[in-house]
């Protein structure tokens, strides 16, 4: 087996632990602000389409996206090495993505979907599209 890794097994394994699903640090960016303003949410809700964040008094569901880990359509890039594991991982991530909009919205939840370049670019805007919807 070739590889393409530039990082040692256990290394690479290291920084795939870092890597969290919830709790991350752009949830923990607009968990404080939204706490900071007093608005009612809950963060990670026990409900059927697992968002992010959900606003409770508008009844809009929020989900934040990495690019990568979701197939961001403006800056995803595949992956270089090991192509048989992460497409189809990548691709089961985006069919799970669009099952749980569908429940979401079946739910009478307006989703508002964020993505990772977008926290990084210009956060005021994706706090005015939370807040004024």
């Amino acid at each position: 087996m070739v590889r393409t890794d530039n990082l040692s097994q256990e290394q690479r394994s290291y920084c795939m632990s870092k890597i969290r699903s919830k709790w991350t640090f752009y949830e923990i960016k607009l968990h404080n602000y939204l706490k900071s303003k007093k608005i009612k949410y809950k963060i990670h809700p026990k409900t059927n389409g697992s968002p992010d964040i959900i606003l409770i008094d508008k009844n809009i569901a929020v989900f934040i996206q990495g690019c990568f880990w979701h197939k961001c359509p403006k800056c995803y890039k595949e992956s270089k090495s090991n192509k048989e594991y992460w497409v189809p991982k990548i691709e089961k991530n985006v069919k799970r993505d669009q099952k749980n909009e569908k429940i979401i919205k079946s739910s009478g939840f307006k989703i508002i979907k964020v993505w990772e370049h977008q926290f990084k670019n210009d956060f005021q805007s994706i706090l005015n599209k939370i807040i004024n919807d």
